[in-house]
C-alpha cells in the first residue's frame, strides 16, 4: 500500500493563477505549476531561505523540498524558453492557519485577507459575504471560488467587491471569512464540519439560498430573504466522498492525511 502523500504547508497563495505569453496567437497546451511547488519558488528564491529553511516553513523533509523545488525550476524552465502559458493551482498542500506568525510566517492567509479588508470597514458597518459565481449564489459552500462582500451601513449597501478564496475550501474558508471581517454569510448547500467553523467565528449563515447573489442580499435588508435554517451539503455524487463535505481538515487538495 503506497504511504500517504504529506500536506506541505502553504503560507502565501499566488496571487494570480496563470500567465500567458504576450505574443501568443494560438492557445497553446500549458503547463501546471502547483501550489506547494509555487510555494518552494517563492520561499527559495524569492525569501531567499535554505532548502532547510524552506523544509521547516513547509513542514517538510530537505529531500523532499530538493525534489518539489528542482521540478518546479524545471517548469519555469520549459514555460520561458518553450513560450508556453503556466497555470498555478492544485497539489498536495494546506494552508497556513495563523499559528505561522510565531515561526515567523507574516504572509499567512488570514493575515492577508484580514489587511485587505479591515482598514474598509467601519466601526459600524455590516459585511455580508457570498457564495459567487457570474452573478449567482454558488451552490456548494466548500468549493466557491469567490466571495462577492458587501458593505453595509444604516441599511444601505456602501461597497461590493469580489473577492478569490485562492483555494481554500470547505472549513478553511471559514478563516478567510473571519479574517475579512464578515459578519454574515449567504449560500446555498454547505457541509456541517464548514457550519460548526462559521459558528465558531461567529459568523451568520443564511444557507439554501439560490439565485441572483445582489438581490439576495437587498431581500436580505429588506428582512425577505428566503432561506433554510437547517441546509445541508447537497452535492454528494459529485465527485465527493458521502458524509465528507465540509470535513476536509487538511484543507485543501488531493491531501493523504
Amino acid at each position: 500500500m503506497a504511504r500517504p502523500r504529506k500536506c506541505r504547508r502553504v503560507c502565501q497563495v499566488p496571487h494570480a493563477s496563470g500567465f500567458i505569453p504576450v505574443e501568443m496567437d494560438t492557445p497553446l497546451q500549458g503547463i501546471t505549476l502547483t501550489v506547494d511547488e509555487y510555494e518552494s519558488i517563492r520561499l527559495i528564491d524569492r525569501e531567499g531561505l535554505s532548502q532547510e529553511e524552506c523544509g521547516q516553513r513547509m513542514e517538510i523533509a530537505r529531500a523532499t523540498v530538493q525534489q518539489i523545488y528542482a521540478g518546479a525550476r524545471k517548469k519555469l524552465a520549459d514555460m520561458l524558453v518553450e513560450g508556453l502559458p503556466l497555470r498555478i493551482e492544485g497539489g498536495d498542500y494546506r494552508l497556513c492557519d495563523g499559528t505561522g506568525f510565531t515561526h515567523g510566517c507574516g504572509n499567512c492567509i488570514k493575515h492577508r485577507f484580514h489587511q485587505q479588508f479591515s482598514k474598509s470597514k467601519g466601526e459600524h458597518v455590516m459585511r455580508i459575504a457570498v457564495t459567487y459565481e457570474d452573478g449567482q449564489i454558488f451552490q456548494h459552500f466548500g468549493h466557491t471560488e469567490q466571495f462577492k462582500i458587501y458593505d453595509v451601513a444604516d441599511g444601505q449597501i456602501t461597497s461590493a467587491q469580489v473577492m478569490s478564496t485562492n483555494g481554500s475550501g470547505h472549513g478553511a474558508l471559514a478563516d478567510v471569512l473571519n479574517a475579512a471581517q464578515v459578519d454574515t454569510l449567504i449560500c446555498g448547500g454547505i457541509g456541517g464540519g464548514a457550519r460548526a467553523a462559521l459558528d465558531a467565528a461567529g459568523i451568520q449563515l443564511y444557507g439554501g439560498v439560490s439565485g441572483d447573489a445582489d438581490q439576495a442580499v437587498a431581500a436580505l435588508l429588506d428582512g425577505k430573504l428566503d432561506y433554510d435554517p437547517n441546509v445541508v451539503c447537497n452535492h454528494h455524487g459529485e465527485g465527493h466522498h458521502e458524509g465528507s463535505c465540509g470535513e476536509h481538515h487538511c484543507g485543501e487538495h488531493h491531501c493523504g492525511e
